[in-house]
């Protein structure tokens, strides 16, 4: 009971106090407001280009508007415990540190689903395109293998903001990174041999192909292998994450230094 105490009403009450949100106007327009936008630029360029139809972007906008909450909430989630000067009091807590890290990771994959589910009803009634039924458990199952999965890749940036301050400027490199090279916006076949080699490794890759070929027909096993694949690329992020906070943690007390710089 007090694991679950921790993880759950903990990891809430951790999402409220850092990201202050009280008032509905931040959540809508950091959160909701900015990926409709993406999405609906690259719909209109690839239109202009000719390079792909509007499916092929919907679908790899929706799946990547999970970057927002999972990258700077994930990565803020953490780093914010030293900005606000609360990292302390997390270090010297006797709580089972899975379940503390993991209650502050939920909130933003969770919040990530929601703007995913967001986007795609916007697209939905602004450009007229249309997922067959058969389709909405393999994109449920995408939606949320891929929040998951870049949730536990912000964590892990905000691991590396313990040590480093300037935590804004690698979650920003890592958000460009994911829009490059997932294969969101370019087709796999367009993009070079390296630069798609290091999307295989990347969160939300494997989920935008599962979400693709779902809504593509493609046989549930094929979706299913893609599934797995983002779930593999989570549990490395995750597995990294942890070693990583628990690596600064040590340092932070053998050096008899609660600010883990």
């Amino acid at each position: 009971m007090r694991t679950f105490r921790v993880t759950l009403i903990g990891g809430i009450i951790s999402y409220r106090a850092l990201f202050h949100w009280v008032r509905p106007a931040s959540f809508v327009g950091s959160l909701l407001a900015a990926p409709l936008f993406q999405l609906l630029f690259f719909v209109f360029l690839g239109r202009a280009l000719g390079v792909a139809d509007d499916r092929f972007y919907v679908l790899g906008n929706v799946i990547l508007s999970a970057t927002g909450a999972c990258i700077f909430g994930g990565a803020m989630g953490v780093a914010n415990e030293r900005v606000y000067g609360t990292l302390g009091h997390v270090l010297l807590s006797t709580c089972r540190r899975g379940a503390l890290w993991a209650g502050r990771s939920l909130p933003y994959a969770v919040n990530a689903v929601a703007v995913m589910v967001f986007t795609l009803a916007c697209a939905t009634a602004l450009l007229g395109v249309r997922m067959p039924v058969g389709s909405l458990a393999g994109l449920a199952a995408a939606m949320v293998v891929g929040s998951l999965s870049c949730t536990a890749f912000g964590i892990m940036i905000g691991a590396i903001g313990l040590r480093f301050r300037n935590v804004d400027t690698i979650a920003d490199a890592a958000m460009m990174l994911l829009v490059i090279a997932t294969g969101a916006e370019v087709p796999h076949s367009a993009l070079p041999i390296w630069l798609d080699g290091i999307g295989l490794f990347l969160p939300l890759t494997n989920a935008i192909d599962a979400a693709r070929g779902s809504v593509d027909g493609l046989a549930g096993s094929a979706v299913m292998i893609d599934v797995g694949r983002e779930v593999l690329v989570g549990v490395g992020y995750a597995g990294l994450a942890a070693v990583l906070l628990k690596y600064f943690e040590y340092r932070s007390r053998s050096g008899l230094s609660l600010d883990a710089v």
